[in-house]
């Protein structure tokens, strides 16, 4: 069927949305691809929501006010994307469409407690508007089964492998605001996880000292020097210490690492951080994989893709030098999962987000 798929991630710059024909387990052919850019209000109410939220932390009364609005730029956000997305599109309606709502909060499981998870949506409003079938809410019932509920694109990740037609071993990289690989290796086993931070602290660091959103080509991060003392410090935090499957909240490494220095060595330490918390995962794999392919905002950054070439153990490419569209994937991977959804399938495995068996997950409207 042709399913549709929209991502907002935790750096929040726009709505990306895609179209794929998929029966849920193969990737059969790709459709249109849209995004629908944040306005700088826009944003500033999104991390609003965020900011109240990690404020709140489960604890007393939900910040309704905030989640309130910041659900109405996201009903509104989606829908533009949607109509970009068919409008000139001559296929068939899109028989459902995947929505992964806005994180506002993620708690991984420790210690033998449970975890938590947020991601915000006004499902029924945005139902109303898309007039299909809407999948959403993917993540808690791994994260109720005990499972890190992230990451999740792994299924859609080896279905691209898979077309590829490649029996090596191969990882997928995904640098959003924070890094995750998907790892296949030569005999087919999928391992998933999150690396560490990717773009956000380096986002952080910039919109700190009033320079924009983003390192725009990795400009200031290559006109500094890389602090490599920092990084063996920051490397020595006992979450990397931890075996996958694991994840992180997007502020659990944050822009105060780089704290006393310049705005170029900032940057490029920060940059280079994210590059090594790559390579110390990639190392640590019991079979090194031959290749690694890069998708999600980071990819575009040349400094961090300098980095990543310099300090991982094995060829890395982009998403486009093996015919992907890197900004589209992680809309593409949840029309993939929203399929997954509606035939049973699970999205989630003891691999991937260590549930104790695959959890099929995700909410439908009809």
């Amino acid at each position: 069927m042709w399913a549709a798929g929209f991502m907002s991630g935790t750096s929040i710059d726009a709505v990306d949305a895609a179209l794929i024909l998929t029966d849920g387990e193969r990737v059969l052919d790709f459709g249109p691809v849209a995004e629908r850019n944040y306005t700088p209000e826009e944003r500033t109410i999104l991390k609003a929501a965020v900011d109240a939220a990690r404020k709140w932390a489960w604890t007393g009364p939900q910040p309704e006010a905030a989640f309130r609005e910041a659900n109405a730029v996201l009903t509104r956000t989606h829908s533009d994307a949607w109509q970009q997305l068919i409008k000139g599109w001559n296929g068939p309606v899109p028989a459902i469409a995947g929505v992964h709502g806005q994180t506002v909060l993620h708690k991984p499981p420790v210690n033998g407690a449970r975890g938590s998870t947020l991601q915000i949506l006004d499902a029924n409003s945005l139902h109303s508007e898309l007039a299909v079938p809407l999948a959403f809410d993917f993540r808690s019932a791994d994260v109720e089964a005990g499972g890190q509920g992230a990451p999740l694109a792994p299924a859609f990740h080896a279905a691209l492998l898979q077309n590829l037609g490649d029996t090596r071993s191969n990882a997928v990289l995904n640098l959003g605001g924070v890094a995750n690989v998907t790892y296949r290796s030569a005999d087919g086993n999928l391992v998933a996880f999150d690396t560490g931070p990717a773009n956000g602290p380096i986002d952080e660091w910039m919109e700190q000292h009033g320079l924009g959103t983003h390192d725009k080509d990795g400009r200031t991060a290559a006109a500094g020097r890389v602090d490599n003392i920092s990084i063996d410090l920051w490397m020595d935090k006992p979450w990397f210490d931890l075996p996958g499957p694991k994840s992180l909240d997007r502020f659990d490494f944050d822009a105060t690492l780089a704290r006393g220095m310049s705005l170029e060595d900032g940057a490029a330490t920060l940059t280079a951080f994210s590059a090594e918390s790559v390579a110390h995962a990639v190392r640590n794999f019991a079979d090194r994989p031959d290749q690694i392919i890069v998708c999600g905002g980071g990819r575009r950054n040349p400094q961090l893709m300098r980095e990543l070439g310099a300090r991982v153990p094995c060829t890395v490419k982009s998403a486009e030098d093996v015919g992907w569209l890197g900004d589209s994937i992680e809309a593409q991977a949840f029309a993939f999962l929203a399929v997954r959804t509606s035939r049973g399938l699970p999205i989630s495995w003891p691999g991937t987000t260590s549930a104790p068996a695959p959890i099929t997950g995700g909410r439908i409207i009809d």
